[in-house]
């Protein structure tokens, strides 16, 4: 069931976002040799009544593409000029580049929308529901709200618990809120041993006020996206920095192990995953690296600065060591996550 759990999950966010290029491209007047679900060998095919394009499902489902003309070194001198990328406006190759992010974005916030109206939408700001016996209850109470820490205002809940793991085993220093006012305290860190791993904790737990109703639950899907957004960029941020290694990515056996966890907790946790990971994958592509939209998309804004269109060939090298490096980092991470579950 995990298995056909991430199946079906990958299949739904890889179509809706090369859905978003197929539906510009098509808009655009693009022509598209096909439309394909999945990589590697082909299991079927069709094509549509005056439609050009091949839809296709392959065996794979780690992925999927929509190719265009145009999109190649080699220029297909069966397609008119006309219905080639290279000749179209920097606005509509823009535009059918960057869809398939927006899709994705969009799709994890209809998803975060569909959560909050089942589980209750949750406001983000954190409070502190548990207190250990005997830690730290001098300091804080059940029921205070946490408004900062470490000097940074707290917006949403995500970020802080992003920045507790980032600064794991340091001593916490947060302004409390609560109907005496605002106070400032420090937490110290409780070393854990465990089987020879070390770990820390602070002895509270957090909660948070949930409403329910339509209202609230928009709130909650953009609420969500955003936070999610920002711990993301925090999170890229510190893996180029070196505060975050390799370790702390996950590949597609780590997304299967979230997607076997998420399972035994409940089909709505299954919905959520849906919209998690849209969100990551519009993120990743977001990125100007070379191989992903972010990259097409970076070559785009330097082809509007100069005025005048990068070489085709030198974009198509550049995006082809982007993908060997890409592929490089993915056996990298598949690699780390089979040792850790060892």
């Amino acid at each position: 069931m995990t298995l056909i759990y991430m199946i079906l999950i990958l299949g739904i966010i890889v179509f809706i976002h090369e859905f978003g290029h197929f539906l510009f491209a098509k808009k655009a007047g693009i022509y598209v040799y096909e439309f394909s679900l999945g990589m590697g060998p082909r299991l079927f095919k069709f094509n549509r009544k005056n439609d050009e394009t091949e839809y296709s499902l392959r065996l794979l489902p780690i992925g999927g593409y929509v190719q265009m003309a145009g999109e190649e070194v080699e220029v297909d001198t069966n397609i008119p000029e006309n219905m080639r990328m290279q000749s179209k406006s920097w606005a509509q190759k823009f535009l059918t580049i960057i869809a398939g992010i927006m899709f994705n974005f969009i799709l994890s916030i209809i998803v975060f929308f569909i959560v909050g109206l089942v589980n209750g939408a949750s406001q983000n700001k954190p409070y502190i529901n548990y207190i250990e016996d005997g830690v730290n209850s001098s300091v804080v109470s059940v029921g205070d709200r946490i408004v900062a820490v470490n000097g940074k205002k707290v917006i949403f809940t995500d970020l802080l618990v992003l920045d507790v793991q980032l600064n794991s085993g340091k001593p916490l220093n947060l302004t409390i809120q609560n109907e005496s006012g605002k106070k400032d305290v420090v937490l110290n860190p409780i070393e854990v041993n465990e089987n020879g791993n070390v770990s820390y904790k602070y002895g509270i737990g957090l909660g948070d006020d949930v409403k329910t109703g339509i209202l609230p639950s928009i709130g909650y899907s953009f609420s969500k996206f955003a936070s999610l957004f920002l711990q993301m960029i925090l999170v890229v941020f510190n893996l180029i920095v070196g505060k975050l290694g390799l370790s702390s990515m996950s590949g597609p056996v780590g997304i299967f192990n979230v997607v076997g966890e998420s399972a035994r907790a409940g089909l709505i946790n299954i919905v959520y995953l849906i919209g998690f990971i849209s969100l990551n994958v519009g993120f990743m592509n977001l990125l100007p690296i070379p191989a992903l939209d972010g990259g097409r998309i970076l070559f785009l804004i330097i082809e509007k600065i100069k005025g005048s269109s990068v070489d085709v060939k030198v974009e198509n090298t550049i995006h082809a060591i982007g993908f060997a490096l890409l592929m490089i980092l993915m056996v990298v991470i598949t690699f780390n996550d089979i040792l850790k579950l060892l």
